[in-house]
């Protein structure tokens, strides 16, 4: 039983005694006690006001008094401030508490069990004519810290990734090859096959504005220049020959897609990213098609003159949606629709989160609705895990222009800045290159994921870099850092043949206000990762890890540990020690941040 919940049956022992009143739980309103005044947890006493017919002050003071008296093992002593009653909460519920935080492995998550719901979480979302970029690289990171953040929080978790493998992007690239490529792959270029077929994306649209340009010269308005391009002509050529299973096409297409896929596979593995399932929009448009003609017999949707099919969305307060153009092709809405019916097939979900950008706001409001009508029993209540948009201090990415921010250039980059940040703390550890190497790669990839991760995903946000990999401050590196730190204690410890116990006694423990706030902080991760887990929020997590550090070292800088002349208290400090990298280990890793045990 938890300090909380010992308090919570001790108030309302106390309030049925005195006043003859049965409170239920969850009135007993607790709260960590203001800096300003003596205690650790404060009770709001006004819910007993009315029952006792007393002055808040009053309640408040009989209330502690009993506590003090009858639950003295946890309750040392109390104060009132007006209408809240202040606790001071004796030393050996807080070992007991150090106690249990050691001996679980799994502090602060739910156990998943044959009964746990299953939620469904879609990330990543790539198109396969160009490498993953910033903007991914967010979307990834989100995706899975949610995955794990939601597994934690006691539920089976399925991770899906629906790759956009067809329509006119993907032709612009297969063009482009055939027109300039010379029959380079891979292998013969050097190149990972995301980015060799990216190149040829940007060689496109290179061609085509020039294009543009000259017909805009010769006369034409620019509009009537971008459809009538010879460039853009034969790419949508190209997309009617793949709608109707050309052989050629196609085998140049899975081709190349293969080459794309390979390099998507190192990219993910390097950022620490995988899926349980992955869909292909190539696959999913037909079943979409299906599905939308159902809905259309069924009198769901309707279709105009032209062909084209709709849904009327009016009367759900939003307009009319296409799903089904006039010549039979399909939109974005009926291929969500088309792996929807899948991903139902394939697992019985309890819910779905899709990762998806807030420019996606519309679409998935109109999704859930859609998918609700055509019987799916979470369509109703999808849930669209909108985050803003990222940015670089010199602005904006552009795909076609070949402007973006390559997720790949980028990793190595933070890699290569964070072993130049600690050459000099190397040299003086005398770690060997090899080790070096591979700190520097969790610490850079670490400075990545949580300057990403620790801002609210519903905004939009500048990376910069150089802040990033900063050793102070709300970094990781900062939190990296301070766990080496203590990783280096209990190195040094066991060196000195010093062996923490499993469980610490309670006795003989005098312990100071800066060691049971620590402890205090340890015991709050379970509630975080509860909170991470209801709202959504990795960057709960990273506000969690960092005041956690924060405590750590406010409590390192004013008590030594390994100094420490009390046998008895070192080996309590070293057990807080040993509890602390263990939570952050445990929060970091939520976040798919390594720990590196020196740095």
């Amino acid at each position: 039983m938890t300090i909380e919940e010992k308090l919570i049956e001790g108030v309302q022992a106390a309030v049925k005694s005195l006043y003859g009143f049965e409170a239920p739980a969850q009135q007993v309103q607790l709260q960590k006690t203001r800096d300003e005044f003596e205690g650790h947890l404060t009770v709001v006493v006004f819910p007993f006001v009315k029952a006792a017919r007393k002055s808040p002050e009053m309640v408040g003071e009989e209330i502690g008094k009993y506590l003090v008296e009858n639950a003295g093992d946890v309750v040392a002593k109390y104060n009132v401030v007006k209408g809240f009653l202040n606790l001071v909460i004796s030393d050996a519920p807080w070992i007991d508490l150090l106690n249990q935080v050691n001996a679980d492995p799994q502090f602060g998550f739910q156990p998943v069990t044959d009964k746990s719901p299953l939620v469904m979480i879609e990330y990543s979302s790539p198109n396969t004519n160009k490498p993953l970029h910033l903007g991914h690289v967010r979307n990834n990171l989100l995706g899975s810290a949610l995955a794990r953040i939601v597994e934690a929080n006691g539920n089976k978790v399925v991770k899906t990734n629906i790759v956009n493998d067809r329509g006119i992007h993907i032709c612009k690239s297969m063009l482009a090859w055939l027109k300039w490529g010379n029959g380079e792959t891979p292998e013969s270029s050097g190149k990972k096959g995301d980015h060799l077929i990216g190149d040829y994306y940007v060689a496109f649209d290179k061609h085509y504005r020039e294009e543009v340009k000259q017909l805009v010269a010769q006369g034409m308005d620019e509009e009537t220049a971008k459809q009538e391009a010879p460039l853009i002509k034969e790419a949508h050529e190209m997309l009617v020959k793949w709608e109707r299973n050309d052989s050629e096409v196609r085998a140049l297409w899975r081709k190349m897609n293969e080459w794309v896929y390979a390099g998507f596979d190192e990219t993910y593995k390097m950022m620490g990213v995988s899926f349980d399932k992955i869909y292909y929009e190539s696959d999913t448009y037909l079943e979409g098609k299906e599905k939308v003609i159902e809905g259309l017999q069924k009198g769901l949707f309707y279709r105009r003159d032209d062909g084209s099919v709709w849904a009327d969305l009016t009367g759900e307060g939003l307009d009319e949606k296409l799903l089904l153009r006039s010549d039979g092709t399909s939109v974005y809405m009926t291929q969500d629709i088309g792996t929807a019916k899948l991903r139902f097939q394939d697992f019985p979900i309890d819910k779905m989160i899709y990762v998806v950008g807030n420019e996606q706001n519309y679409h998935f409001q109109v999704l859930s609705i859609l998918l609700d009508k055509l019987g799916f029993k979470w369509g109703k209540d999808l849930v669209h895990f909108s985050y803003g948009m990222v940015e670089l201090p010199n602005g904006k990415m552009k795909s076609r222009e070949g402007t973006v921010v390559d997720a790949d250039d980028l990793m190595a980059a933070m890699i290569a800045d964070a072993y130049e940040a600690s050459k000099e703390r190397v040299k003086q550890t005398e770690m060997p290159e090899e080790e070096a190497r591979e700190v520097a790669r969790k610490v850079g990839l670490g400075a990545l994921k949580y300057f990403i991760l620790k801002v609210d995903a519903r905004k939009n946000m500048l990376f910069n870099p150089e802040e990033s990999i900063d050793f102070n401050g709300n970094t990781g590196p900062f939190i990296q850092y301070t766990y080496a730190r203590i990783a280096s204690i209990l190195r040094k410890a066991k060196d000195q043949g010093v062996v923490i116990p499993a469980q610490l006694s309670t006795v003989n423990c005098q312990l100071s206000t800066k060691e049971t706030e620590l402890i205090q902080k340890l015991n709050q991760f379970p509630v975080a990762v509860r909170q991470a887990g209801t709202d959504y929020s990795p960057s709960g997590i990273c506000n969690y890890c960092y005041e956690l550090t924060k405590a750590f070292n406010q409590f390192y800088h004013d008590f030594t540990i390994l100094g420490e002349t009390d046998e008895t208290l070192k080996l309590f400090r070293l057990s807080l020690a040993q509890a602390v990298a263990k939570v952050i280990s445990l929060g970091m890793g939520l976040l798919g941040i390594e720990m590196p045990e020196r740095m």
